[in-house]
């Protein structure tokens, strides 16, 4: 989660998330912050940053083994791509009582329905995670 937090102090005029992907062996495959704002992608939230880069890295779209640690929990969108990903352990930081949906407002990732549901570890650094993000939108908000 550190590593998440840190990549997140890099998102610029992004909203500071930041998001890494693990390899079974625990070594960083992938990583992404949100470049929605930087790039004008409406897709370019951490999360999926990071698993694009893991799956270049890996060199195909399964991520079986692979573990995604990302600083907030992930929206419907991104949750939807972990679950495509076949990523094996979600880890995310701060609960977003706004557009969560791994356990905030819906739980994808744990949808019976979809063929493929990971591991849940939730409210991991929180604490440090929401101050980034309540410290970014007071900036805004000046």
């Amino acid at each position: 989660m550190r590593q998440a937090l840190e990549r997140a102090a890099e998102a610029g005029q992004d909203v500071p998330i930041g998001a890494v992907v693990l390899d079974p062996d625990g070594a960083v495959i992938g990583s992404g912050v949100n470049i929605r704002e930087r790039d004008g992608d409406p897709t370019g939230h951490a999360e999926v940053v990071a698993l694009r880069a893991a799956a270049v890295t890996r060199g195909e779209w399964r991520l079986d083994g692979c573990t995604l640690v990302v600083t907030l929990e992930p929206c419907t969108m991104c949750a939807g791509a972990i679950v495509l990903s076949r990523v094996q352990r979600l880890v995310f930081g701060a609960y977003d009582d706004k557009a969560g949906a791994v356990g905030s407002l819906w739980d994808v990732v744990r949808d019976r329905r979809l063929n493929h549901r990971p591991e849940v570890i939730g409210g991991v650094l929180a604490e440090e995670s929401a101050a980034l993000l309540d410290a970014f939108f007071a900036q805004q908000r000046r």
